[in-house]
Formats: structure tokens, C-alpha cells, sequence
């Protein structure tokens, strides 16, 4: 490489971090001006007139806050189990050298010059309600915030923890419409990895989601919904064009992800939707409240970021449930956890109630390769009742 040409680089690398540095001198000036000091670990007053918290016990909302909680088999490969960053595996990792407290902390490594190494995570919150974050960092120019919170808020942020770990703090009220936001941790421009560990959401929980296992409705409508997406077939996409079904599908992620235009088409009729079915299919009920929460949340992520709409309801596979599995599924912001009536799968007929489908009533069946006969079957068990197939999100409460 010519001298020249070695020199015009060199020049054109430091202008543009120059460039950079300017932008994060910009940003700390602003954020400076409206923002508590730096690195401050203890939340500012609440806006005037903000409403208080309700009464009621404060808990962490938080998913894997302390990075402990290994993958869900299924997941996708390097996730970091509750969070989504924006450099996936290639930037981000949960480490076990030197954590905050525990085992493990996350620790990530900006690749580019143009990444931030954004990990963020979305938390059900309730409107009007204050709630605070917190977070262990480790590295230059971390930031810690929330959006969708309906109130400005600015973030907490440190220009360097001295090699050390260094608490941020933030409190957030949300608007009268928030049901969740989006809690965030990044770095800067060009300066290097980060860690964190510790996080914190601290507000009141969700009420438990409702468990049902049919809806509640005078309507003479039933719902037809199939879970898990392993065997996909033209017959059961025919039968459900032809028909015009409204179905609300339960598909597992990776098939999901394997497949998403086969989805979209067999939930293309109005009145469909595709919901949560967990992550690895596990019986939740063996599992602690912050497992289950992975599990569903996880699993929210992966179909709104497929699909475009956010899940609603959950299916528990095996219909495994608890009280813990309704706790998780609120903080996850579902609002029913779906169980069934009826089974219609691999060529049964069972109504788990004296007589006829009712008004109402959930039937469950499976992607296999006998959907296309047991949709057949449901809808002339459906008709024999003088039923008709129904949207069910349009139906839930």
C-alpha cells in the first residue's frame, strides 16, 4: 500500500471517529441537561402530579436479570436467554469471568463501528404506575433506559466505571395507555465492550393471567386451535382455504422460523392469529417461575418479530400449568393461559363434556399429518351442534 493511500485511510478512519465523538458529545449534552448526574444510583424525584404506585407488593420483572438461567432447548442458537440483541451471538454472550454476583453477567463487544451492542427486553408493566430500573455495569459510555413508557424519560448513563462494577439507576412512570416498554442497555461508538449484570425492574406484578379452557360467549361459535407446526401439509392448508377457518395457531418457534410463509397463509382468514406455545415444549409445571417466564416471553419475542403481532394468549404444552406458569405469562404480558374442551388430533373425537361441542368451547388439535381429516371431523362436530368456527382473540377479554 502506497504512502499515500495509507495516509488518505488513516485521515478518513479519524474523521469519522471523530465524527463519532462529536455525536457522543452532543448526546451526553443533552442527555446532561434533562437527565439525572451520571452514574447516579439513586432515582430522582417523580415527576410533579405523577400518580404513585399501587399498593402492593414490589418485585423484579425483569427476565434472566442476573444471566443465569441457561437456553431453553429449541432456542435459538447464542440467544441470550430473555434478551434480544441487536448483534446477536457475534456481539453479545453471557460469560462467566468476573461477573457482579452469581456465575454469569453478559458482556458485549460492539463488532462494527456502527453498532451501539444494544441488549434490550420487553416488561409488562401497568399504566400510571412508577416503577424503577437498575442495572451492574461494567465499561465507557454504558446507558440504561426505557421507551414505551408513554412519559419522556431520559436514560441513566456513566462515562466510565474505572474498570469496576458501577450501579445505574433510573425510575420511569408510565402513561395511562403503557402495558409495556422496552428496557435497554448499550454501549458507545467505538468504545469498546461493556457488561452487565444485576438488572432490576422493580414495580408491582401483573395480575395473573386468566386460565381458561373455553370462552365464555352466548355466540354460537367454536374455536379451532392447533399447536406445535412439525408436520405441515398441503391437505390441512386446503381444507382451511377452502373452509375459510379462522384458526389460531400455537406453533413452536423453530418451526415457526423453519417455515413462516406456511403459517401466514393457514392463518391468512380473518379472525386468525398465531399465539404462544413456549419455546422448547417443556412441562412448565416442573419448572421455577423465572424458567417459565423464558419459556413464554421468549417464545412472544420470536412470533412478534415473525409475524408482526404480539401473542395474547399462551397454550402450556401437555396443558401443564400453575400458579407460577399464570405469574409468567402476565409478565409476559399474556392475558390467558388456553388450555381446551375438546380433542380433535391424530384422529380423536373427545368432548371432554357431557354431549355436543357448546358455545364457546376450544378444540384442540395438532400440525400432523392427520390435520386435514381431523379439521374435517371438528367441523362436522361443529356443525352437528350448529356451531360455527370463530376468531378467538376476537372473543378474549
Amino acid at each position: 500500500m502506497s504512502t499515500r493511500l495509507s495516509a488518505r485511510l488513516s485521515a478518513c478512519q479519524s474523521a469519522r471517529l471523530s465524527t463519532r465523538l462529536s455525536a457522543l458529545a452532543a448526546s451526553v449534552a443533552l442527555i446532561t441537561a434533562f437527565a439525572a448526574p451520571a452514574a447516579s444510583a439513586t432515582p430522582g424525584p417523580a415527576p410533579a402530579g405523577a400518580p404513585s404506585t399501587p399498593s402492593g407488593p414490589t418485585v423484579n420483572l425483569a427476565t434472566n436479570p442476573g444471566f443465569e438461567i441457561p437456553a431453553p432447548d429449541l432456542s435459538d442458537w447464542g440467544a441470550v436467554p430473555g434478551w434480544n440483541c441487536t448483534g446477536g451471538p457475534a456481539e453479545a454472550a453471557v460469560t462467566t469471568t468476573a461477573a457482579h454476583s452469581g456465575a454469569s453477567a453478559l458482556t458485549v463487544t460492539p463488532a462494527t463501528a456502527d453498532s451501539t451492542g444494544e441488549c434490550a427486553q420487553t416488561v409488562a408493566v401497568q399504566p400510571n404506575t412508577t416503577y424503577t430500573a437498575s442495572a451492574w455495569v461494567r465499561g465507557a459510555f454504558v446507558y440504561l433506559g426505557a421507551t414505551g413508557t408513554g412519559r419522556d424519560v431520559a436514560p441513566a448513563w456513566t462515562e466510565t466505571t474505572g474498570g469496576g462494577w458501577q450501579q445505574l439507576t433510573t425510575r420511569f412512570t408510565t402513561g395511562p395507555n403503557a402495558h409495556s416498554v422496552r428496557l435497554y442497555v448499550h454501549g458507545w461508538y467505538q468504545q469498546g465492550p461493556f457488561s452487565v449484570d444485576d438488572v432490576r425492574v422493580d414495580g408491582p406484578a401483573p395480575a395473573p393471567a386468566a386460565a381458561a379452557g373455553s370462552v365464555p360467549t352466548s355466540d354460537k361459535v367454536v374455536f379451532f386451535t392447533v399447536d406445535d407446526g412439525w408436520q405441515r401439509t398441503p391437505e390441512a392448508e386446503k381444507v382451511i382455504t377452502d373452509h375459510r377457518l379462522p384458526i389460531t395457531a400455537f406453533p413452536l418457534p423453530m418451526p415457526a422460523e423453519t417455515d413462516p410463509d406456511f403459517f401466514r397463509r393457514v392463518t391468512a382468514v380473518p379472525g386468525s392469529s398465531i399465539q404462544d406455545h413456549s419455546v422448547s415444549h417443556s412441562d412448565l409445571s416442573k419448572l421455577p417461575l423465572e424458567q417459565q417466564q423464558i419459556e413464554i416471553c421468549d417464545a412472544r419475542d420470536a412470533m412478534t418479530r415473525q409475524f408482526g403481532t404480539t401473542p395474547v394468549a399462551f397454550r402450556p404444552p401437555y396443558f401443564a400449568w400453575n400458579a407460577d406458569t399464570l405469574q409468567a405469562a402476565a409478565n409476559c404480558g399474556i392475558r390467558t393461559v388456553l388450555t381446551a374442551d375438546a380433542d380433535f388430533s391424530w384422529g380423536a373425537s373427545n368432548i371432554w363434556h357431557p354431549g355436543l361441542l357448546q358455545p364457546g368451547d376450544v378444540v384442540l388439535m395438532h400440525w400432523t399429518d392427520t390435520l386435514a381429516t381431523d379439521l374435517q371431523r371438528a367441523l362436522a362436530a361443529a356443525d352437528a351442534a350448529g356451531l360455527k368456527p370463530a376468531g378467538l382473540v376476537d372473543y378474549l377479554r
